[in-house]
């Protein structure tokens, strides 16, 4: 067992022992729903010259220059704060150290990018919205992806009408309708991985309240209104979507908002890491018990 990392004992937070998982296999972790979506995905007509098409281009070479230019890289010198939370998570799940960097953004957001030389950006307004805690559970989640080997497939969904584009006027606009049966399956995917990822996350900060607070405010509170927020209530609200799927219309409708959407709504996403929690599968995996951690 390890020690964490220092906390800011202003916030009266406390320290806290993580354990650290080099030797974590991933497909214990992994949601079953991703490993699902990953072999179907691999199965589909299309995709070996899509990803031919991301290498050609050089897709990952533009987005990192665009990148380091652009952006905050955090060292042990820049943000340093931040950098410890990398360098802990990197060391929790056994994931080789990526880069990471903040950009201005006040839109909360994250995300991993690379599939030969990954890196991990996060935006101001999520660092700002987000405590240490919280933001280990982003990093972990990143690094998720990573373990994962979910970024060849990422890269794939970022510039997916680009792709397309450039295929359809090779092909006399073929290519298009070849593109577009790839949208829907990539997108799927995409969002059952992020249920992997924020296993990850949890495997990182080994703290049952963590990811819920993280993606209530994410989904619609603040680090200012977080006192003001209820996670009980919150997952009232994952109950009233299920609900809602009395008839074949609303079900449709769940189809249509979901099917172009890179992530799963935050209330899906804590109602599968709850489920995982009590369940036993976490505990499974780490031998830790959240319960009796958080007592």
């Amino acid at each position: 067992m390890t020690e964490a990392p220092d906390d800011d004992d202003s916030r009266g937070e406390t320290r806290r022992k993580l354990r650290t998982f080099p030797d974590l296999d991933p497909a214990a972790v992994m949601h079953p729903w991703d490993v699902q979506a990953t072999r179907a995905l691999a199965k589909v007509p299309g995709l070996e010259t899509l990803t031919k098409k991301v290498m050609e281009y050089g897709f990952e070479r533009v987005f990192y220059l665009e990148n380091i230019a652009d952006n905050v890289r955090v060292t042990d010198k820049m943000f340093p704060r931040l950098y410890r939370m990398l360098r802990w998570g990197c060391k929790i799940l056994g994931v080789a150290e990526p880069e990471l960097y903040v950009t201005t953004d006040p839109v909360p957001n994250a995300y991993t990018y690379g599939h030969t030389r990954p890196f991990i950006v996060m935006s101001s307004g999520l660092v700002d919205m987000l405590d240490e805690q919280e933001q280990l559970f982003v990093l972990g989640h990143e690094l998720g992806h990573i373990k994962y080997g979910h970024v060849l497939y990422t890269v794939l969904a970022r510039n997916l009408s680009v792709i397309i584009e450039i295929i359809g006027r090779a092909t006399l606009g073929l290519g298009s309708l070849v593109g577009f049966a790839l949208a829907l399956p990539l997108f799927d995917w995409y969002r059952k991985a992020e249920l992997s990822a924020d296993r990850a996350g949890l495997v990182c900060v080994q703290d049952g309240d963590v990811p819920f607070r993280a993606l209530m405010k994410i989904a619609g509170g603040s680090r200012d209104m977080y006192g003001d927020m209820d996670r009980g209530e919150f997952m009232k609200q994952v109950r009233a979507y299920e609900d809602a799927d009395e008839s074949t219309l609303n079900k449709m409708y769940k189809v249509f908002l979901t099917a172009l959407r890179t992530h799963p709504f935050p209330i899906m996403r804590a109602k599968h890491l709850d489920e995982w929690i009590t369940s036993g599968g976490f505990r499974g995996v780490t031998g830790i018990d959240l319960a009796a951690a958080t007592g």
